[in-house]
């Protein structure tokens, strides 16, 4: 029997994943994220005029003015905190995994190594499609909580890394 040893790891020497450089997104990532958040927000707007007209207590001079100010104020932070969101956003590919960094209040920073990957799959959303965006999905072995997907990378690029993940995959099996 192999005598078993279990040293303490210095955590001073561990490599920072903070020190990696993120590639951010596509520049026209944000205009598809405009054209979401403008549906969005439309579907919304008319849902609130729909409760206005067919609620009778609602139709009056004070319910207009405070579903519009309400309204208006909600718009305008659901727009500027998906714009800035997308902003912090980045990926990168190292020697042995694939990382995600996103979040605007609190940052998240997802680290797959390739092992761990099983299955990889790119999508491309009407939006996205016409900047010639794509996302790329990845699934691991740990369930749906560590899967990633990592959107606005540029068609060809998304292509790539598909392709790179997909030959990692294979040289596990």
């Amino acid at each position: 029997m192999e005598n078993f040893t279990n040293e303490i790891v210095d955590i001073n020497s561990l490599p920072k994943f903070e020190e990696v450089n993120f590639s951010p997104l596509h520049k026209n990532y944000h205009k598809v994220v405009y054209i979401n958040i403008a549906i969005t927000l439309l579907l919304f707007a008319i849902a609130i005029g729909v409760l206005i007209f067919t609620i009778k207590e609602l139709q009056n001079t004070t319910s207009y003015l405070i579903s519009g100010i309400s309204y208006f104020v909600f718009a305008t932070i659901v727009f500027f905190a998906s714009i800035a969101s997308v902003k912090k956003r980045g990926f990168a590919i190292r020697e042995k995994d694939i990382l995600y960094k996103r979040g605007l209040i609190s940052t998240t920073t997802t680290m797959i190594p390739f092992n761990r990957v099983q299955h990889v799959a790119m999508h491309e959303g009407v939006f996205s499609r016409i900047f010639n965006l794509a996302q790329i999905q990845i699934f691991t072995a740990g369930g749906s909580t560590s899967d990633v997907k990592i959107s606005g990378i540029e068609k060809e690029k998304a292509e790539n890394i598909k392709e790179l993940l997909m030959q990692k995959i294979q040289n596990h099996v």
